[in-house]
C-alpha cells in the first residue's frame, strides 16, 4: 500500500508540475480578470458537476469568506448549491440546461462565468458558458482531457494535462488557490 500512496502522491506532483509549465500565464490573465471583474462590483459565477460542482462551491466559500487575509466578501455564487432550482429544471427541462438557465436568470454583463469540467464536453456547462456568452459575461473554463469542447468557448482556459479525473481535480484546486491567493492579494493591497 505505501508504494501505491507514493505513486499517486508522484503523479499528482507530476500532473501539478505540468499544469504550472502549461498555465502560469493563463492564470495571471484569469487573475487580472477576476480582479477587474470583482472591482467594477460585479461577480464571479461558477458551475461544474461531481467533484467540479464541489470545487465551485469551493472556490465561491473562498471569495465571499476569505482566503489568507481578513477583508470583505467578494462577489461570488455557485450554480449548483439550490436543489430546489437544479431539481426542478432537471426535471422540467432536462439537466443539459441547469447551468444556462440559471446563468440566464443572474448573469449579467460584465459578470464572469467560470465553467469547470474534467473532460471539457460536459453539456450542461458547455451550455451555460454558451449561455453566458450570448449574454456578454466574460468566461473561463477549469478542464482536462485536452480542453474538450469547453475549452474552444472560453476566453481563457486552465488545462490540466492529463486524463486522470482525480489528477486534474488536484491541479484545478491548486491553480484556483493560487488565483484566490493572489485576488485577494490584488483586491487588498
Amino acid at each position: 500500500m505505501k508504494k501505491f500512496i507514493e505513486k499517486i502522491f508522484r503523479e499528482s506532483i507530476q500532473v501539478k508540475q505540468d499544469t504550472l509549465a502549461a498555465n502560469k500565464d493563463k492564470i495571471v490573465a484569469v487573475v487580472k480578470v477576476m480582479t477587474s471583474v470583482l472591482k467594477k462590483k460585479r461577480k464571479i459565477i461558477l458551475f461544474g458537476n461531481g467533484g467540479s460542482a464541489a470545487d465551485s462551491q469551493h472556490i465561491a466559500a473562498e471569495l465571499i469568506g476569505r482566503f489568507q487575509k481578513e477583508r470583505k466578501a467578494l462577489a461570488a455564487v455557485s450554480l449548483t448549491t439550490d436543489t430546489s432550482i437544479l431539481t426542478a429544471l432537471g426535471n422540467d427541462y432536462g439537466i443539459d440546461i441547469i447551468f444556462a438557465r440559471q446563468m440566464e436568470g443572474l448573469g449579467q454583463k460584465g459578470d464572469l462565468a467560470v465553467g469547470i469540467s474534467t473532460s471539457g464536453n460536459s453539456e450542461n456547462v458547455v451550455k451555460g458558458i454558451k449561455t453566458a456568452k450570448r449574454m456578454g459575461l466574460k468566461t473561463v473554463s477549469f478542464t482536462g482531457c485536452g480542453g474538450g469542447k469547453l475549452a474552444k468557448l472560453t476566453d481563457i482556459s486552465l488545462i490540466v494535462p492529463s486524463k486522470v479525473t482525480a489528477r486534474i481535480q488536484e491541479s484545478h484546486i491548486c491553480m484556483a488557490h493560487a488565483i484566490c491567493e493572489l485576488v485577494e492579494d490584488q483586491f487588498f493591497k
